[in-house]
Parts: C-alpha cells; structure tokens; sequence
C-alpha cells in the first residue's frame, strides 16, 4: 500500500513542475530546443533536382528538365513518392489554392496609387460560383468608374484578382510601368488606370462600354496550377463590349518570373495594342491581317 504521505510528496511535486513550466512559457523561455531555421521546400529549383540513382544519361534528362516545368526524374521509395517530391508536390498544391483564395491586400491597391471596384460578387466564394456575377460590374463600381476615369482614351489598363491574386502581387508593379512607359512614347492617350476585385475577363467589355475605350487591356490572375501559382495573362480587345465572342480577344499569358518575362512580355503588349489602333480589330481577325 502507498502511504498518504507518499502521494501527497508526489503531488506537491507535480505541482512545482507545473508552476516551472508556466513561468517558462510566460518569459518565452526555451530549453534544448536547436535553434534552426526551418527550410523552405518551395525555393528548390526542381529543374535541378534529379533523384534517379545511377542513370544511364543524366546529362540528357537534365537537359530534358530545363525543358519542362513537369515533374521528370523525381524517382520512387517501393510503390510510392520519395517524403521529398510529395513534400514538394503538397507545398505546390497548398501555394495554387492560396492564390485561389487568397484576397489581394488592400494595402497593394494603394501602394500602386489605383482605386479599386467590384463585380456584383460578394465575396471569393461567390466569384468561383458564380462567373456570370464576375463579368459585370456593381452599381457602386460603374460610379466610381464613371466619377473617376478619363474618357474617351485610346487604351484602357485595368487589373483584376481572377483566379490568382499572387499572380497580381507578383506581376503588376513591374508591367504596369513597363506597358505605361512604352504607350506614352508611342504617343497613345491613356486611361486611369484601376483595380477590379473578383473579375472575369468579360467584365473588359462593361468598362469599355462605360469609358468609350478604344482598347482595353486586363491584366488578370490565371488558374494556378502545380508548375506556378504566379501566372498573369494580359487579355486586349478592340471595342470590346459585353458578351463579346473569345475570337475576338487577343491575348499573351503565362507571364511571371519562370515563363514569359515581363519585359518581353510588357513590349509585346505593347506592339499588339499599336497593331489594334491601327487595324481597329483584335482576336483572330487581327492575325489574319498581320
């Protein structure tokens, strides 16, 4: 048998314990814990990375790699992926639903000195519901559009979450300047430049119908996939209205920091949006004049 008084020792030393322990967490001390950074997955390079043992011609697959974006040569542990590619496979996954979710800071809005409006979607959920709600503008955004914007310009710039806002964090503070500067030196009058928070690309055509636009270029997120969660297309039209047929659109997509450069990107809008003016048609129609 156990003697009161032996359990009653043990208690008021579990209790000591306790109070050490409290005391510890409430001064943020730690004890033998290694101070180590935790390494990031996602700044590996995959097109470095090649984990077959033994390959007959690595020089070629590794060619192969810097070819392609996809998965090539990740190898295998029995029937299943190495811990490293399926780490890597659910931090890709994890990024792409972030930019899908994800809302763009207002913070961002405002550092790029634009106002900002809505489609007649409430909310994120709404927007990947409802993409009819994401083609047309609330009553609230068409004032402040109206109130606010230079009409009548030659070309339109507007920049929409879509369905990635890291596409939009990422991307629009170093086109914006690049595809500003290359209209201006070619003489192009230019819009007021905005925000539009859940949009579609057919919401293009509402803002030109209001503004009495020329062109209208939408920088807008792209659906992120595995590869990127960072992509940005750039969709132009000329006299773009709503329910305008996709032939009629113009477009250069997969623009980030491992696709299409923004530079290259930026100057090739540009000379498409000089073509518009010029033709007075985009979409499939331009190609066949050029």
């Amino acid at each position: 048998m156990i003697s009161d008084e032996l359990i009653k020792k043990v208690v008021e030393q579990v209790i000591i314990k306790m109070e050490e322990a409290k005391a510890d967490v409430s001064t943020n001390k730690v004890t033998d814990t290694p101070s180590e950074e935790i390494f990031d997955i996602t700044e590996q390079d995959l097109s470095s990375i090649y984990n077959v043992p033994d390959p007959k011609n690595r020089e070629a697959i590794m060619n192969l790699k810097k070819a392609t974006p996809a998965r090539v040569g990740i190898w295998h542990s029995g029937p299943r992926y190495l811990t490293s590619s399926a780490l890597r496979f659910q931090a890709d996954h994890a990024a792409a639903q972030d930019a899908v979710f994800n809302e763009v800071p207002e913070s961002f809005v405002q550092q790029m000195h634009m106002f900002e409006v809505k489609t007649k979607c409430s909310n994120k959920d709404e927007y990947l519901t409802r993409p009819d709600l994401g083609r047309k503008l609330s009553d609230d955004a068409l004032s402040v559009i109206k109130e606010k914007c230079v009409k009548n310009p030659q070309v339109q710039i507007v920049i929409s979450d879509g369905q990635s806002s890291s596409a939009c964090v990422s991307n629009c503070r170093d086109i914006i300047p690049v595809l500003t500067k290359g209209l201006e030196d070619q003489g192009v009058r230019l819009g007021t430049t905005f925000f539009v928070r859940y949009g579609r690309v057919g919401v293009m055509g509402q803002i030109a119908e209001v503004i009495n636009a020329d062109v209208v270029v939408l920088l807008i997120g792209e659906r992120p996939g595995l590869v990127t969660s960072e992509s940005m297309s750039a969709y132009m039209a000329y006299k773009p209205m709503q329910g305008m047929s996709e032939a009629n659109r113009t477009v250069v997509s997969n623009i980030h920091k491992a696709g299409t450069p923004i530079v290259e990107a930026g100057a090739h809008i540009v000379d498409l949006v000089m073509l518009m003016l010029e033709k007075k048609t985009s979409g499939t129609a331009l190609l066949k004049l050029i």
